[in-house]
């Protein structure tokens, strides 16, 4: 595509954006609504709304290579993101589930369920590639340091035999080699016999071309046929498409994309250093014009307001915003009224302040005397006040952004702009601002103390009072902030004396820093859920498809990680659970967190914990080394393996040595110092979650995901791109719809230790004699134990334990009494009506 196709597109993301904007807006100062289906269905429609448009603005985003262009769409991509997890969190507050399903409103929409999919903004890593390669270097440098390798490898241990067992093998493989010989040899006899007939008995030529017709014709039939036949197969979807390499058109386009990528960078640079020249050559051209401009207006001021008042004004302080105040197209007498009624007003609020504390705590010892009752107004507030969306902070980004675009870039002509470098006008005009808003100190500070000497001239007597009653007054001010408010205690720097390079390497060497596998999230395979809505409209609560499981991480994890705007202003998540059987991929999300966004990963699990740092002092220094690691080298993951045995209910004999419940009671203290700024998150995988103590593990971890066994569709599809990953030939007698349906219960970490035990090197070169079969997995998958119902069941029965468990519990059963009683009204009206004409009846008959 070229650079005029993406500026369509990115018109069309802002024309949507902006109609967006408009129906949202009404919607935040609308009154509390009670129908909660349709606030769900609100919320939906512009989640899918938003959705589509980031899906624009990432495309553009990344591949247009116009500086300034790019630096506003960042602004509004930022302001989208942030607003799809705010409405995630909306969602999840109002129906206490973590996973949704739009299936009708996809209707609707027109869109595919791959729509849903979150697209991960690939800036992410690429702006800071060379962030990412030297830290890279330097964790391979300090493992080479120590003599360590870069991947371990696994030792197996070596299987004892007996004699006999030995002997044996020997034997069979002996035989073996002997009857293959044997075989080889009668193949060729046989062979030579072949032709010695052949070569006594001619053939009619005649007869001979019939011959080699018929053969051929059958062949030719034979694969005209079976190739229609693979195609309509392929064509319905019961065969699966073969890997074609890419086309040269293809590879054309990936080298352009690629090439972008070169130009943005060289654009950007020439930008920053145009930034630097711009700037100075308007200081030393426009510079003295600037100041001389702004002394006048100043002085004008004073004199305007020495006209109306009789009197020199007050300067406004640098807290105010200095002189730029006064020159807000205001006169002279309206910025003093300003100025006398902002003083006012901080008077004002100040017994009100005072007032309100008065109240507050007279109504809470009011509330600790009164009873709680079903009929107190509290429950009748409730009953009263419905939904209504709590006020946004990206709204007013998102809002800025396409106002900006609009005014400046929508209508601009770029035609002569062809290789679109920057536009040297715009940068002149910012950076006249900022010289101006620079010089306006200056001057400021210059006319401050020239109105100072004014008023010693003209207003002695009456300024010298002033200063003394405003002195005395900020003196008490200060006494009454000291008496009022306590210093907090800074925590003490236990690593002040070293620097983040030797602490960097302490963990390494330790193996509290690992290495992340390259992993993306778009190879945790699996489908969506197509029966969610049908089954919760039959009021049966469903179990979330992996679809939703990389959704949740993308909108939680890796958009918070990734953007610092997300992060700082969106609803903070400083711990993420990720539950579910073993072989669910839980280890896997938390590597492809880190690669997607480019994070440390740091390792605090019990069994790497075990024996290192010991005691309490020991534990407390290593959490300050790995937080301060963390939030120095941000983004990072902090991954805790096993978190169960954390807040383990009674320690089993086996791992007391290991001492895994040591960070039970540090660890809620250290999520408390996670502040907006920081992009740190903890991570805890756990495939015995019902083990733990449930209420501070709760505490802990408050956003929970839990992770199901896949399902058909899932199945299905893993089984397909993992044969084709490990080079296997998706022939037709290759029967993968029976492989997903005899595989149920079994997860993706069974799928694939099969696959890996049967495509060893050797059978992949048999291929073309001896196709795959669907029998040759069964045997590998027999010797795994599958995840059963119950367990299953338990997972289910232990959500439904947690905080978000319980509150959707809680409304369910409210929902199903207010049925209950709508149908008791109902049936009473009918009963009421059936008596009265009863009644009517009576007495025409009397």
């Amino acid at each position: 595509m070229s650079q005029s196709s993406y500026g369509r597109m990115l018109d069309a993301a802002q024309g949507a954006l902006e109609d967006l904007l408009e129906d949202e807006y009404p919607t935040l100062e609308l009154r509390p609504q009670k129908d909660r289906l349709q606030v769900f269905q609100t919320l939906a429609t512009f989640f899918l709304r938003y959705m589509k448009i980031f899906r624009a603005l990432e495309e553009v985003y990344d591949q247009i290579v116009h500086p300034q262009k790019r630096r506003v769409v960042h602004q509004v991509l930022d302001g989208v993101m942030g607003r799809l997890v705010e409405l995630k969190n909306e969602m999840v507050e109002l129906e206490h589930s973590e996973f949704h399903y739009f299936d009708d409103l996809l209707q609707d929409f027109k869109m595919t369920p791959e729509d849903l999919e979150v697209p991960i903004p690939r800036y992410f890593v690429r702006e800071k590639m060379r962030a990412l390669k030297e830290r890279e270097k330097m964790l391979a440098h300090v493992l080479a340091k120590e003599g360590r390798p870069e991947h371990k490898s696994v030792n197996r241990p070596v299987l004892s035999m007996s004699m006999e067992r030995a002997v044996w093998l020997l034997q069979v493989s002996e035989r073996a080699r002997q009857g293959r010989l044997r075989a080889h040899f009668m193949k060729t006899i046989r062979l030579e016999e072949q032709r010695r007939h052949l070569g006594s008995s001619m053939l009619d030529p005649d007869q001979a071309a019939t011959c080699i017709q018929k053969v051929w014709r059958g062949y030719r039939d034979r694969r005209r046929v079976n190739k229609e036949c693979l195609e309509e197969m392929i064509f319905l979807g019961m065969i699966p498409a073969q890997q074609q390499t890419p086309s040269p058109a293809q590879l054309r386009a990936q080298q352009v994309e690629r090439r972008r990528h070169i130009i943005q960078e060289e654009h950007e640079a020439e930008y920053q250093t145009a930034l630097v020249n711009i700037k100075e050559s308007v200081r030393t051209v426009d510079g003295a014009d600037i100041k001389e401009s702004l002394q006048e207006q100043i002085r004008q001021w004073f004199l305007e307001c020495r006209d109306a008042s009789g009197k020199f004004p007050d300067f406004p302080s640098p807290e105010d915003g200095g002189s730029a105040s006064i020159f807000a197209q205001k006169t002279p007498e309206q910025v003093a009224a300003e100025f006398a009624a902002k003083e006012e007003e901080r008077e004002k609020k100040k017994k009100l302040k005072s007032e309100k504390d008065k109240k507050a705590n007279d109504r809470k010892e009011k509330k600790k005397g009164k009873p709680k009752g079903k009929g107190g107004k509290g429950d009748t507030e409730e009953e009263e006040t419905g939904w209504k969306m709590t006020p946004s902070n990206f709204l007013p980004t998102v809002f800025e952004g396409a106002k900006l675009y609009k005014e400046v870039w929508q209508n601009r002509d770029e035609q002569q702009n062809f290789l679109q470098r920057f536009d040297a006008q715009l940068v002149r005009e910012e950076k006249r601002l900022e010289v101006e808003v620079e010089l306006r100190v200056q001057v400021d500070e210059l006319m401050r103390q020239e109105l100072k000497n004014l008023k010693l001239v003209v207003d002695r007597d009456k300024g010298k009072k002033k200063k003394k009653v405003k002195k005395s007054s900020k003196k008490k001010k200060k006494k009454g902030r000291k008496t009022g408010k306590k210093k907090k205690k800074k925590e003490k720097d236990l690593t002040a004396d070293r620097t983040i390079e030797s602490l960097y390497e302490e963990l390494v060497l330790e193996g509290i820093i690992i290495r992340p596998m390259n992993v993306k999230l778009s190879d945790y395979i699996g489908e969506y859920s197509y029966l969610g809505t049908t089954l919760r409209q039959a009021d049966i609560e469903p179990m979330p498809s992996l679809s939703d499981v990389r959704q949740l991480i993308a909108l939680y994890g890796i958009l918070p990680l990734g953007s610092q705007c997300v992060h700082e202003r969106g609803p903070l998540i400083r711990a993420l659970l990720l539950t579910g059987p073993q072989g669910v991929g839980k280890k896997m999300l938390v590597h492809a967190l880190c690669t997607e966004t480019g994070a440390n990963l740091f390792n605090l699990s019990p069994s790497t914990l075990a024996g290192k740092y010991p005691g309490k002092s020991g534990l407390q220094l290593l959490l300050h080394m790995v937080f301060k690691v963390a939030r120095q080298l941000q983004p990072s993951v902090i991954w805790i393996g096993d978190a169960e045995k954390t807040f383990y209910k009674k320690v089993p004999k086996l791992e007391k040595e290991m001492e895994p419940k040591r960070l039970k009671k540090t660890l809620p203290k250290i999520l408390k110092s996670i502040k907006a700024e920081d992009r740190v998150l903890v991570v805890g995988t756990s495939r015995r979650p019902f083990d733990a103590d449930i209420k501070p593990f709760c505490k802990v971890y408050k956003k929970i995901i839990l992770i199901p066994r896949p399902d058909y569709a899932s199945r299905f599809t893993l089984w397909k791109e993992l044969l084709q990953a490990h080079g296997a030939l998706l022939d037709p007698k290759l029967d993968l719809s029976s492989l997903a349906k005899v595989t149920d219960g079994y997860t993706q970490g069974h799928i694939l230790q099969a696959i890996q035990t049967i495509l060893i090197p050797h059978r992949l070169e048999l291929q073309a004699k001896r196709p795959l079969t669907a029998v040759e997995f069964i045997p590998p998958l027999a010797r795994q134990d599958p995840v059963y119902k119950e367990e299953e069941e338990s997972f289910k029965a232990w959500y439904s334990r947690t905080p978000l468990g319980k509150k959707r519990a809680r409304a369910a059963k409210a929902s199903e009494e207010q049925a209950i009683l709508k149908k008791g009204k109902t049936k009473g009206g009918k009963l009421q009506k059936k008596g009265k004409e009863g009644k009517k009846k009576k007495k025409k008959k009397k």
